[in-house]
């Protein structure tokens, strides 16, 4: 089974616009980092992907590693496959969408299924807010100032 992060947007009905953002490993985000990131709308990362792409690239064959350089700008494509979906959910967090809870399931539709029926469960047991009451407005109780770990008294304390 798979854990999904669900993500919902500031809005007034955040569960139709609720986005599932599955936790493992990212695949395409491996093989195509920016394609990835801009299929997401994660432009920001998408950008500095690239240019730590290009620049690993640039420091490989500046060094004279040769054939290495690919295998250099390979690393930013794993890194994306790994941290993928942590990048993702820091990224809606950023505009303001709130983290709803996780859901496991086999699908991403069984976990849509079992995150609508979790939230309308819990928006059914939801109680009204308690009234509390006012403070007290009494003086405290005189503190009694002892010794600080049973060593020493301080002078003048009562």
């Amino acid at each position: 089974m798979a854990s999904f992060v669900v993500m919902e947007p500031p809005v007034r009905d955040p569960a139709e616009k609720a986005v599932l953002v599955r936790d493992g490993f990212h695949v395409f985000g491996l093989l195509i980092p920016f394609v990835w990131f801009a299929f997401h709308r994660m432009w920001r990362e998408a950008a500095l992907a690239l240019a730590a792409a290009i620049a690993l690239s640039v420091a490989g064959a500046y060094a004279g590693l040769g054939g290495a350089t690919g295998w250099l700008s390979l690393l930013v494509g794993v890194y994306v496959g790994l941290e993928g979906a942590a990048l993702r959910i820091a990224s809606l967090k950023r505009s303001d969408w709130n983290e709803w809870g996780v859901v496991e399931a086999r699908s991403a539709a069984d976990a849509e299924i079992r995150y609508l029926a979790d939230r309308e469960v819990i928006v059914a047991t939801e109680t009204p807010p308690r009234v509390m009451a006012p403070w007290s407005r009494t003086a405290p109780a005189a503190r009694h100032s002892g010794p600080a770990l049973g060593l020493f008294g301080y002078p003048g304390a009562k």
